[in-house]
């Protein structure tokens, strides 16, 4: 089962993920806030430390070795944070989003997020692709997330509708991100090869950080009752939408890379990059953008839906491009 399940892309963290919403389902009470203490604060602290392994082990000399496909990397990013909003507004649009309001904010917001780091680089080194461009641009497109998914949260998220202030936004990304990415860029030429070499557990944790900001999410959405909207056919049209979604972005980028003439590496880089959301952002920056701890699930539920979707697909997709590189 284990190995059926790797190789349709459910790894170990999404099963933890689907265990804390299940104990988050049964037992809300016990992630919930209390009045000695908040489990979500004690999970949201982990949110600095996060960010700063993550520049801890963004190597300066990466960043030049992917200077130069200057195509491939405005191509990935248009999608990421330009095509991915314009379509999500597109759908917005013909829709009453006063239904399910949250829910189509967290659409929104998935649609804002930058790219995964190492689960595209590791589709696109499955995939037999660019693989020192996918490092760059999963690298940079994380740090233009800091800024550019705010920025488009603007638009629907304020203090008003439980969202945080633009000044508690912009000391909130100071301290818990900027701060915490530059002090682990300056450290990366003392600890850079300590952080390359402990990558996995690094990784372990990250995604601990995660599994414990999704349960304490889930707990106070399930306490105030926040998912009684959500109906059954409701999640079934977001899980279809959310594939419809990749599918109409993965189309785009292939014909985009056609019409560009990328050799079967570049295009392979743009494919995997341009396409995928990234869930640790997700998590961490709802974090930051929203003040009312009891609608963070909700709004994450969509880029946990598509999260799942993407690595379920691109793993496929990627296995069978691996299969044809080889012969």
């Amino acid at each position: 089962m284990r190995k059926f399940l790797k190789r349709i892309g459910l790894d170990g963290f999404v099963m933890w993920l689907l265990v804390a919403i299940t104990l988050a389902w049964i037992a809300p009470q016990i992630g919930s806030d209390h009045e000695s203490w908040s489990p979500s604060e004690v999970a949201g602290w982990g949110v600095t430390v996060i960010f700063f392994f993550y520049g801890l082990r963004l190597s300066p000399s990466k960043f030049k070795a992917g200077l130069s496909n200057v195509k491939l990397h405005v191509v990935i990013h248009t999608a990421t944070f330009i095509l991915f909003p314009l379509l999500a507004l597109g759908v917005m649009a013909l829709v009453d989003i006063q239904q399910n309001y949250h829910l189509w904010v967290g659409v929104f917001f998935m649609a804002t997020l930058p790219s995964t780091v190492s689960s595209a680089v590791v589709m696109v080194s499955m995939a037999k692709g660019n693989v020192p461009a996918a490092i760059f641009n999963a690298s940079i497109s994380s740090l233009m997330g800091v800024f550019l998914t705010p920025l488009w949260m603007s638009i629907f998220i304020s203090s008003s509708n439980g969202g945080t202030s633009l000044n508690e936004v912009v000391i909130k990304l100071i301290v818990q991100v900027i701060i915490p990415i530059g002090l682990g860029l300056f450290l990366n030429r003392f600890w850079g090869k300590f952080a390359e070499k402990h990558k996995k557990p690094l990784k372990i944790f990250d995604q601990a950080v995660i599994v414990a900001i999704v349960y304490t999410a889930f707990c106070e959405s399930f306490e105030t009752k926040m998912f009684n909207t959500v109906s059954l056919p409701v999640l079934l049209m977001l899980i279809v939408g959310m594939g419809a979604l990749f599918f109409a972005v993965y189309f785009i980028i292939l014909l985009v890379g056609r019409w560009l003439k990328f050799n079967r590496e570049d295009r392979i880089t743009a494919l995997f990059c341009g396409s995928k959301k990234s869930l640790v952002h997700g998590t961490v920056m709802s974090r930051i953008l929203v003040s009312d701890v009891t609608l963070v699930g909700i709004i994450i539920l969509p880029i946990m839906i598509y999260h799942i979707l993407q690595l379920m697909i691109v793993s496929v997709i990627a296995q069978k491009m691996s299969k044809q590189a080889g012969n």
